[in-house]
Formats: C-alpha cells, structure tokens, sequence
C-alpha cells in the first residue's frame, strides 16, 4: 500500500499524466472522494477579507468617487434647483436607494472571502488523517500548497486557490468566487439601473433648461451646468454599457452553472448538471424572496450539499 503522501498530486502533473494517458482507463478509475467539510471552508470566513492590491484598491476608490460625483450632479445641478417638488423627492429617493444599494452590494463583494480555501493545508500529516483508501489521491495546488477542491483555480492577485472562481475583478478589488457572487451580481445590477437613472433625468433637465432660462434651471453657472451635465452623461452611458454586460454574463454564468473560467478553458464538465432555477438559489439563497435584492443577506450558498474532489 502507497504511503498518503503519495496521494497527493500537483494538479499540472495529474492532468499531464491523465492527458498522456490516450485511453479511457484513466478516466474510469477516477473517483469523486468525499472530503471533511473542514478542508474547503476558508480559515478566514469569520474574519475581515480584503485584498492588499494597489490596482485593486485604486480602482475600488474610483468606483466610490465617480458614484458620489453621480450623487453631487444629480443633488446639486437637477434636483435641488428644480420648481417641482414632487418631482425632486421622488427622483432624489430613488436614486439615493439604488446609489446606496450599490455601494453597499460592492463593500460586501469586495470584504467577503470569495471561496479561499485554507493556504499550506497539503501536508503529509493532514493528507494522512483524511485515511484516504488504496489508489485515492487529491488534487494539491503547487502554488499556495493547498488540497484543491473540485471548480476551484489559483488566483495571482488573491495568492490562494478560490472555489467556483469566476474571475478576479479589480474594480471591487476581489474574486468573483463562490461566497461573495450575489453581491457582485448585485452591484453590477444597481450601477445599471442608477446609470438609466442619471441619463433620463439629464435628458429631461437639458429639456427643461432649453425651454427656461438656464440661469434658473441651476444654481451654476450655465457653462459649470452644461459640462456637469455631459460629463455625468458620459458616465452614465460608459457604465450603463459596460455593467449591463456584466450582469448579463453573471446570470448567464449562473445558469449554466459553469464559471468564467471554465468557460474560458473549456474544462470537461464533471459535476452533476441543475435546473437553471436551482442554480440561481444556490447563489441568491432559499427560497425566492425580496431577500436576493439585498446586500445584507447572506445566502447560503448550497453548503447544505456535499463537496467532493475530482481525482
């Protein structure tokens, strides 16, 4: 019998053995080894998560300052100064709630631990106390020195292995991954909606200026107005584009079931395939509710399942 340190195999040297072997014994005498719950639940799920990447930081900072220039323009220039009551509080609620919705989705996507699993716990001594049978072996990541779970990739900017990583984000300065996709999902929704938001309401404030003076439509000056107001447009409409595809290719990932990544490298399918409905409730939670739009609920995340290894 093969000692258990034996069992344990560099995924670049399992997938080249695998890959090498030209036949279908290979993939016959795999097996999906159930592994204590304790070897994939990050050693830092109860504590503070967060990126030390100045890329990542710088532009987690520009995300908040661009958001709070969409506050000042839409406060300031087009709602204050407007004669219509009714018209200010209604716009200026909504657009604060959604603005604070999505600040709030983007601080947990970016402090939530994506999936990490535990740094350096391939060691001979654990590997042993999983008494792993005859011929069993799991999967070890070379870089973080990790047991790698199944769907799980080595991030460069995180330094750890991430399960069901999508893709490694730097405007929320994290991983996509497994834990924190809802609020990711969520943010790209939110900056959406207050892009939409901030072009129909400049649209109608142009209108509204154009048929008044413009020295009463603002409390700036009309050249201060009028580049506020373009730039603000410009935002809107970068944004509005490119969270809009975000998004979509988020909720396409979900009901697929298959991340990013895998997309990418077009790995094997070799997990059991859900409905799409099941899919999203294994991101957004159990059951449907009002509950999946908010960045303070924690789903979760379909630990109720059983996570095995591919070896």
């Amino acid at each position: 019998m093969k000692s258990p340190v034996h069992r344990c195999r560099d995924v670049e040297h399992s997938r080249g053995q695998s890959g090498a072997g030209g036949g279908t014994s290979c993939l016959q005498e795999e097996q999906r080894i159930p592994i204590s719950k304790d070897v994939i639940t990050s050693s830092s799920a109860s504590a503070m998560w967060f990126i030390r990447d100045a890329c990542g930081i710088v532009c987690a900072i520009i995300t908040w300052l661009l958001v709070l220039y969409a506050e000042f323009v839409v406060l300031f220039v087009m709602l204050l100064p407007s004669k219509n009551l009714m018209y200010s509080i209604v716009n200026g609620t909504l657009f604060n709630t959604l603005a604070f919705l999505a600040l709030a989705s983007h601080l947990r996507a970016m402090c939530t631990d994506p999936g990490a699993v535990p740094k350096g716990n391939a060691t001979k001594e654990y590997i042993e106390s999983l008494q792993l049978k005859p011929g069993q072996v799991v999967y070890k990541c070379p870089k973080c020195c990790s047991i790698k779970p199944d769907r799980a990739h080595h991030c460069s900017v995180c330094k750890r292995c991430i399960r069901k990583m999508d893709h490694h984000c730097p405007w929320v300065n994290n991983c996509v991954g497994e834990n924190n996709q809802k609020y990711f999902v969520l943010f790209t929704m939110y900056i959406a909606l207050i892009s939409l938001h901030a072009l129909v309401m400049v649209v109608f404030h142009f209108l509204y200026c154009f048929e008044d003076d413009w020295t009463k439509c603002s409390t700036f000056s009309p050249p201060a107005t009028v580049i506020l107001l373009i730039l603000l447009c410009f935002e809107g409409l970068l944004f509005l584009i490119f969270t809009s595809v975000m998004f979509g290719t988020q909720v396409h990932s979900i009901c697929t079931d298959e991340t990013g990544i895998e997309q990418l490298k077009k790995e094997e399918r070799r997990w059991a395939k859900k409905t799409k409905w099941m899919n999203m409730r294994a991101v957004f939670g159990h059951p449907f509710s009002i509950l999946w739009f908010s960045p303070f609920s924690t789903p979760d995340h379909g630990k109720a399942e059983t996570y095995q290894y591919v070896v």
